[in-house]
């Protein structure tokens, strides 16, 4: 397995690419992030936000500087919050070299010198390399372990689109787990979008190639493609992944445009392992983190952020039909600390 430094430079490689279909989605497709999506993330971040800040004030607690007892509360803190090792020592450094930097800084200051750090984590997502047109129809491969949320995700994205004005088709390429192909179809009449699938045990690039030629013959703006969330071996995982792509871009040149990783957040670390394995494994281009409305440990969304360079796109905040939102870095770091 690589280190997480060979991961974060396997990343950089596609840094740019990502940046470009992150902004080129989002700026076609993307949500609005309005009075709505932000009560919906305050809600969905309460048990995270509850506990970070709880653990802070703990650690300033009587203390008018920022001291070295400080700093080990809120590496702690941190910690707890699933921040992850490697990222909670470098924003405890970055907090440490400013605070001697300016000599002086009050545990007032703290706040803000944090969310400072933690937004710094986060991806950026410059339009300044937009392509000039949107590829037709714009191919989303979703991949993902089991259980992460991914077939939920697909059809929550696919009623976002559909709300935005876009015709979607769905692709069930996972015909490996029995239900996966019923789940689909639920969530396919749920945001009242069609769907191409076939029997179970169907080789999943065939399915993939139909699902391509049908969106292009039936001019589909966004086509997403769901795949199995099997996770046995990297070589495996790379195989079956590759072989999907092949097909579609026998249909499609240039696809799949965008290669979406669902993460369920409530795993915490469990969830940065599986980043690591799938950022190996395939040309990963966004992020979606699920399930954290049930979880203290949002702050895993840092640790992938940071170690993997690669955009968080999307955060799942809830089960309903519109509780997945499109992840706006500033409300993020924002809600942590409200």
């Amino acid at each position: 397995m690589k280190s997480c430094s060979e991961h974060t430079g396997t990343a950089f490689v596609f840094l740019k690419y990502s940046i470009t279909i992150y902004s080129y989605s989002m700026g076609l497709f993307g949500k609005i992030f309005g009075k709505k999506e932000k009560e919906s993330l305050e809600k969905g971040m309460e048990k995270t936000r509850t506990g970070f800040l709880s653990k802070i004030t703990k650690a300033i607690a009587g203390k008018s500087t920022v001291d070295e007892e400080v700093l080990d509360e809120l590496e702690t803190a941190l910690i707890a919050a699933d921040v992850g090792l490697d990222t909670t020592i470098h924003i405890i450094n970055q907090v440490e070299k400013r605070v001697k930097e300016d000599k002086y800084v009050s545990t007032s200051e703290l706040n803000t010198l944090l969310k400072d750090e933690i937004a710094q984590l986060l991806v950026d997502h410059s339009k300044a390399d937009e392509p000039a047109s949107i590829p037709k129809p714009y191919v989303i491969l979703v991949v993902g372990v089991n259980g992460v949320g991914k077939t939920t995700t697909i059809g929550k994205l696919a009623y976002q689109f559909k709300q935005a004005g876009k015709s979607v088709m769905l692709g069930a390429a996972d015909t490996f787990r029995a239900a996966a192909v019923d789940q689909l179809t639920i969530w396919s009449e749920r945001a009242g979008v069609p769907i191409i699938k076939q029997p179970m045990g169907s080789d999943p690039a065939a399915v993939a190639f139909d699902a391509a030629k049908s969106a292009v013959a039936k001019d589909i703006d966004v086509l997403l493609i769901d795949t199995a969330g099997r996770l046995q071996n990297k070589q495996h995982l790379m195989d079956e992944l590759s072989k999907i792509k092949r097909s579609i871009t026998k249909v499609i040149p240039g696809a799949p445009h965008e290669v979406m990783l669902v993460l369920d957040g409530s795993t915490g670390q469990n969830a940065l392992e599986q980043a690591r394995q799938f950022t190996a494994a395939t040309d990963v281009s966004a992020l979606v983190i699920t399930k954290l409305d049930g979880t203290a440990k949002g702050g895993v969304v840092l640790a992938i952020a940071h170690q993997f360079q690669i955009p968080v796109k999307y955060i799942g905040v809830g089960e309903k039909i519109d509780e997945l939102l499109s992840f706006d870095k500033k409300a993020f770091v924002d809600t942590l600390f409200e």
